[in-house]
């Protein structure tokens, strides 16, 4: 309650912080018509965000567009009100399982030391405190046991768990995972929201893209609805209406219903 009461400038007479991800008119084109089109959005510090939306929708494009890994047709993301260039060393970016070469020759240990060099700069070698770190982080996402393994030989669900784990090696304050949850089996996604949940509470804030409409509400303090543009925003227990929902997934969110089991709010 006290972290919802200090965001409302009405109450507390001063401005409030600048959000730690916000867009504005964030539009993304291929070539061939509007991928993502003007998307204004503003995450809460201290929560948890699912970018939700029916296949197509612009979710991955929209955090590739935001971390300058895609490039925008037009409009801008801001980090604390600043731009990605001053605060890069402040976001942890976990991307697709399947966007990464699980082949590359390296151990589990050395794919979560990466996450360290935004300390150590490219060109040090990775020192022993920073490798102990390593598996301390390893050790929240149940893989300690596993930091000398080539990655390559990893479930998965394990695979993800190192990602995740790199990710907080970076100790930032602003994460964004894309679809950290798919393909995984219940005891990583269990484990994985757990370790997400301890980022909320440390006051960092986590983006998602996720499918599962069964489990949002559950997980995610907020969502943003997206089917190219967005369908609607804001706490999860009120965007996540059968309204919203057949606004963004039309004829799809019958079978969707049915086929999760999942019952939204009327």
């Amino acid at each position: 309650m006290l972290r919802r009461v200090a965001e409302r400038e009405d109450i507390v007479g001063v401005p409030s912080a600048p959000a730690p991800f916000s867009t504005r008119t964030l539009s993304v084109d291929y070539g061939n018509g509007p991928v993502v089109c003007g998307v204004d959005f503003d995450a809460r510090q201290a929560s948890l965000v699912a970018i939700v939306g029916p296949n197509g929708a612009g979710k991955s494009t929209l955090i590739k567009a935001s971390l300058g890994l895609q490039r925008a047709s037009a409009g801008e993301a801001r980090f604390w009100g600043r731009p990605l260039r001053e605060m890069r060393k402040r976001i942890g970016y976990v991307p697709q399982r399947g966007s990464v070469d699980w082949e590359f020759p390296v151990s589990v240990t050395d794919v979560v030391a990466m996450g360290r060099y935004g300390m150590l700069g490219w060109l040090r070698p990775v020192t022993a405190a920073h490798r102990r770190a390593a598996i301390d982080y390893l050790d929240q996402v149940g893989m300690a046991d596993f930091a000398d393994r080539q990655i390559s030989r990893l479930s998965g669900g394990q695979q993800q768990r190192v990602f995740v784990a790199r990710a907080l090696a970076q100790e930032a304050d602003l994460y964004f995972l894309d679809e950290p949850f798919a393909g995984v089996d219940a005891a990583t996604e269990k484990t994985l929201i757990d370790v997400l949940r301890r980022l909320r509470d440390q006051g960092k804030t986590a983006v998602i893209v996720h499918h599962d409409l069964a489990t949002v509400t559950d997980y995610f303090d907020d969502v943003l609805l997206l089917n190219g543009e967005v369908i609607a925003s804001g706490a999860a227990k009120d965007t996540m209406t059968v309204e919203n929902l057949q606004r963004a997934y039309g004829g799809r969110l019958a079978f969707l219903e049915g086929a999760s089991g999942a019952a939204f709010r009327r």
